[in-house]
């Protein structure tokens, strides 16, 4: 009986010597009531073998028909045995520090997503160095180790990890609030009567105006209130800075006046100068003064006294750079000189502008100079050799900033200019439809932003690596008719804007704005 049953069995896989109706019968009677892996249908392992020596446009043929073949019942079967594949977890299989490289390829906002999967991609996901690097590569400086406790604790590891996720998350607000959301009504900070604000300090919470009205205010850039008017200067204020409770002021008056900011207690006026002291640089306890007498003066604001005196410019000095080892100056003569203020020494006379030198940055290395002639040109520090001559101008290049070998500068041309000062190209040029319609009067950058104001009574706001314009920031009414911008400082969540006019269509005043988050 055993036999006949092989051969019919035989018989039914090869379909030799049986009609369509017994083979039926045979595969009805003696299908598996329950099949298995270890009780597959009849034919079943053949198949399988079969299958495996097929190629892969063979397997996918035979794949194809299956399904066709297959009720709906069946396709869904398949479709819930095949997706676990393609769910399966690899990074909790991998060693933390690969899957860690792996998660940092995500940006932030698919970090954040990714730490909603499960537990174990949470605290992947929400990893101090993982989050310390999204930082880095978003360049928010502010973030210190020192600030975070090492700690084996992982209680203490996740308050650190939690901390520079909380950080990348308030600077990306932040950067919304300035890009999108709606502007804040500034603050207004009423003073100086009519008169020009000639020059602007903001730092923390304390900004400092000087005026032509012969005084400086110091006001709270929180509350709005004047705190000190600084009086004592006989003549305008043309020039300040400020380092921590100490103001430093230059006037027409030919002298300066070191101030307790906190009291307004004038601590020492310094004398030397017989013109207008028109430009000044503040490094520790040491301030360098440029005048239209034509010389530097170095003093030391904790005594008061004169400690050198630099000679060589042969016009007025325009503009002084310090960095509490080598002076550089720029002068109405048309040149630039580089000082040892200690041996009151000039190490190089870098000439090659045409006309008045009025704007200069110096970072330690390389020394930029803006002109009247149209030009900025580049210098190294240490030889006084030209690198490079930055042309594109059209006008006095009145303000410039360098930061990490990039050099944003603005000019009466109504334009600002981005341009790296090691290959000497110019980036960007922030112009176009929204471009200033007059002289850009100042300006400031930082890693994502451009912030420039305007004769025309407008802070404008760009993107500093596409050169694109965001929006109006600051609109005056009176802009075209006589309002003007004449100058701003910021940090990173505040706007501070000195604005005015000077055939009285617009009331002398400090705009402040707030873009921070939690003043929100």
């Amino acid at each position: 009986m055993a036999a006949e049953v092989a051969t019919e069995k035989k018989t039914c896989r090869r379909g030799e010597g049986v009609d369509s109706s017994s083979s039926s019968i045979y595969c009805h009677v003696h299908r598996n009531p329950i099949p298995s892996k270890d009780n597959p249908p009849p034919g079943f392992c053949q198949w399988l073998h079969t299958f495996q020596y097929w190629s892969n446009a063979e397997r996918l043929c035979a794949i194809d028909q299956l399904i066709e073949l297959c009720e709906p019942t069946q396709v869904r079967h398949m479709m819930a045995v095949i997706e676990p594949q393609f769910q399966r977890d690899f990074i909790s299989l991998l060693p933390k520090e690969l899957a860690l490289y792996v998660l940092s390829f995500l940006t932030p906002r698919d970090l954040t997503r990714a730490a909603q999967t499960c537990r174990c991609w949470r605290v992947l996901a929400e990893d101090n160095l993982l989050w310390r690097e999204k930082c880095r590569e978003a360049g928010i400086d502010d973030v210190h180790q020192s600030s975070l406790v090492v700690n084996v604790n992982r209680l203490q590891d996740n308050i650190d990890s939690l901390h520079f996720q909380a950080t990348y998350m308030r600077h990306r607000n932040i950067e919304l609030n300035w890009r999108v959301r709606p502007i804040p009504q500034p603050r207004v900070l009423k003073g100086h009567d009519d008169h020009v604000i000639t020059c602007l300090q903001f730092c923390g919470n304390r900004i400092v105006s000087g005026s032509d009205d012969n005084t400086l205010k110091v006001w709270s850039a929180t509350t709005g209130k004047c705190m000190r008017t600084l009086q004592g200067h006989t003549g305008g204020v043309w020039s300040s800075q400020m380092q921590g409770n100490i103001i430093v002021s230059g006037s027409t008056d030919r002298t300066l006046k070191v101030w307790n900011a906190e009291s307004g207690q004038c601590l020492h006026t310094l004398y030397g100068h017989t013109s207008t002291v028109r430009c000044m640089h503040l490094h520790g306890n040491k301030v360098v003064s440029g005048s239209r007498d034509a010389t530097l003066r170095v003093w030391d604001v904790e005594t008061g006294e004169c400690l050198h005196v630099l000679v060589g410019h042969v016009a007025a000095v325009r503009c002084v750079q310090y960095d509490g080892r080598l002076v550089v100056s720029g002068a109405y003569d048309y040149t630039v000189k580089v000082w040892d203020p200690e041996r009151e020494e000039c190490l190089h006379t870098l000439q090659g502008h045409t006309n008045r030198v009025y704007s200069l940055q110096f970072d330690g290395i390389h020394v930029v100079s803006g002109s009247l002639d149209t030009s900025i040109r580049v210098w190294d520090a240490e030889t006084g050799a030209c690198k490079h001559t930055l042309m594109g101008h059209q006008s006095l290049t009145s303000g410039m900033e360098l930061r990490n070998n990039i050099l944003v500068s603005g000019n009466a041309d109504s334009t600002v200019k981005v341009w790296d000062i090691i290959s000497g190209k110019c980036l960007q040029t922030l112009s176009g439809a929204n471009k200033h319609q007059s002289a850009v009067t100042c300006l400031q950058f930082n890693n994502k932003f451009v912030i420039t104001s305007s004769d025309d009574g407008t802070v404008k706001l760009w993107d500093v690596k596409t050169g694109e314009f965001i929006r109006n920031l600051v609109s005056l009414e009176s802009g075209g008719s006589g309002g003007v911008v004449w100058r701003i400082r910021a940090d990173e969540t505040r706007l501070v804007c000195a604005v005015g006019s000077r055939n009285g269509t617009e009331e002398t005043k400090l705009l402040v704005l707030d873009f921070d988050i939690e003043s929100k």
